[in-house]
């Protein structure tokens, strides 16, 4: 396969959020880098990997993401390092918080622990 480029716009909330995106994408195969813009809310994958795989993960972690372009990477150019700015991102946001609570009474009848 040849490598790509594939830009794809996903919803990022929260820390745990992003930490879940990049988790799905990491487990694919022929994926040779991921990196993550917080502020553009963008996605870029580099690799020999189906784009539509891509999607289909992050999407199976019950977030949204769209393909908004596909093509040849570009060559790596030597950069400066530069200080790395502090994520602006909350630890958790309300839609990773959604938590089924189940609670059984009890009437103090038998005890019925097998």
């Amino acid at each position: 396969m040849s490598t790509k480029k594939i830009e794809l716009k996903v919803t990022i909330n929260c820390l745990k959020c992003k930490t879940e995106i990049l988790k799905a994408v990491a487990k694919l195969t022929a994926v040779d880098s991921v990196t993550v813009d917080v502020e553009k809310g963008t996605l870029t994958v580099v690799g020999g990997v189906d784009p539509v795989c891509i999607v289909t993960s992050i999407r199976k972690t019950g977030k949204c993401a769209e393909i908004t372009s596909v093509g040849p990477p570009k060559k790596p150019e030597p950069k400066k390092e530069s200080p790395k700015k502090p994520c602006k991102l909350p630890a958790c946001c309300k839609q990773c918080q959604l938590v089924a609570v189940r609670y059984d009474t009890y009437y103090g009848g038998p005890c019925s622990i097998l």
